[in-house]
């Protein structure tokens, strides 16, 4: 069970990061506007326990960030918006980024990079001179490096969100998505990740994708 309070502190000290002398509002407003997001019931994956995971991944990976609040906040606002049958959940996040943090009193070129970070993960494919998209993207695509047990826990929720979708179309979506992964010449693209997940998570995409396809 997700700790509302810790997580309420860690966007504080987030936002709060990025602010100028200046500061701004209340910053706990703005998390449990989020927080309330992330709860919505019709999410099986994209949940506070996803944010949790991410935001601790940033973490882990911070080192490798040129501005880790600002990758922390892209973190938050990544999948704020999720309808799992709508195709621009990514879009009307960073809108959502944009707006909230405007007002939240975070300064534009902070806000602009944030909604930036959040469109990349439409693609997660960050450019090389890029180490903040680098950051986002590995630590929102750790979960493919997740042990047997909480990969097919990933699997199962995943499935679950699209619970609308038959069968057959899901696993030849799915495995589409599989597909797209493994060729992609790196999963990971900060050192770290490369070095810690990359094989870790291969090996469960080429699994999964022989279970839909076998």
């Amino acid at each position: 069970m997700a700790d509302l309070d810790v997580l309420r502190t860690r966007f504080s000290h987030a936002l709060e990061g990025v602010r100028t002398a200046a500061g701004g509002p209340d910053p706990r407003p703005y998390a449990d506007a989020l927080l309330a997001r992330w709860q919505e019931p019709h999410r099986r994956y994209h949940t506070l326990a996803h944010l949790t995971a991410v935001l601790d991944h940033v973490d882990e990976l911070a080192a490798h960030a040129a501005d880790p609040d600002v990758v922390r906040l892209a973190a938050w606002f990544h999948d704020a918006v999720y309808l799992p049958d709508r195709s621009e959940n990514e879009e009307r996040s960073a809108r959502l980024a944009e707006r909230a943090l405007a007002e939240a009193g975070a300064p534009p070129e902070r806000t602009a990079e944030v909604a930036r970070l959040v469109r990349l993960t439409v693609t997660h494919d960050p450019a090389d001179d890029d180490p903040d998209g680098q950051v986002l993207c590995d630590a929102d695509l750790a979960i493919l490096a997740a042990p047997p047990a909480a990969y097919a826990a990933y699997t199962a929720a995943v499935r679950a969100e699209y619970h609308f979708v038959p069968g057959d179309a899901f696993r030849t979506g799915r495995a589409d998505v599989l597909r797209q992964l493994l060729s992609l010449p790196r999963l990971f693209r900060t050192p770290y990740g490369s070095r810690t997940w990359e094989e870790t998570a291969r090996y469960n995409l080429r699994g999964e994708l022989e279970l839909l396809t076998s």
